[in-house]
């Protein structure tokens, strides 16, 4: 006796289903993405309380600013970083391991994920700045196996910025502790800070640790030289790394 061919068992939701229904694999996608980008997202609204602040701590003058941007806008990070991984091999070769505060008041943040050239988030202060200087004029005569491209033309070119309060401005709706007196005398700040015997009393008073002198050798000009400088002289200077060890150790 023959036997009745068997029934195909019925098929439940399964990914199969999924994969078969374009609407719904769609919306369970939706879904997906949703969640993980709440996961991601929501803990940076409360990343005040997430980041410890580190004593040294501040919002960058407006030449640090200014250098800041042209570093950004030369593509700089595509080749070097501004994280010190805690690993023992990273911290002998650039110093202690970045902070979480370092890095509180960077929009956009600097860490990179590649070293073509080597990390900068330490460099303030390892050279002078005749060497950053030359080095940014004709990278292989201060590192012969540099594949780093010139940057001579940053000398001769003035340093247009435009109107940095409202830039100040913005960055403080952000949550950088900009005040009043920070925006109103950003402009005047920005040319103080690159003028050599300058009156820097209420510029270093407002942001410590600030350096105040012409930076790139030509005191009749403010270049993007001297605000790219200005900037890669304060990478690591601001936080008293031997404080925080003991904040650390005090918990």
């Amino acid at each position: 006796m023959a036997s009745s061919p068997q029934k195909p068992p019925k098929e439940g939701f399964s990914h199969r289903t999924i994969e078969r229904n374009v609407t719904l694999l769609g919306l369970l996608s939706l879904v997906a993405v949703s969640i993980g980008g709440i996961v991601e997202i929501a803990p940076l609204f409360w990343v005040d309380s997430t980041i410890e602040k580190v004593e040294g701590m501040r919002p960058y003058t407006p030449l640090e600013l200014a250098g800041r941007n042209i570093y950004m806008r030369e593509g700089c990070y595509l080749c070097h970083s501004q994280m010190i991984r805690p690993f023992k091999d990273e911290v002998e070769r650039y110093g202690h391991y970045s902070l979480a505060a370092e890095s509180m008041y960077d929009h956009p943040f600097q860490w990179g994920s590649k070293r073509t050239g080597p990390d900068l988030a330490r460099v303030g202060g390892k050279y002078s700045d005749a060497w950053h200087v030359n080095h940014l004029k004709n990278p292989r005569e201060a590192v012969p196996e540099s594949i780093m491209p010139p940057y001579a033309f940053l000398a001769e070119k003035p340093l247009t910025a435009g109107d940095l309060r409202t830039h100040l401005e913005a960055l403080r709706i952000v949550g950088v502790p900009y005040t009043d007196a920070d925006i109103a005398k950003a402009n005047d700040d920005l040319k103080l800070q690159a003028t050599a015997d300058a009156d820097s009393a209420d510029l270093q008073a407002r942001f410590p640790k600030s350096q105040v002198r012409d930076y790139d050798g030509n005191p009749a000009v403010v270049t993007e030289m001297d605000a790219l400088v200005a900037y890669l002289q304060m990478l690591g200077t601001l936080v008293d790394f031997k404080a925080a060890q003991a904040q650390e150790q005090a918990k």
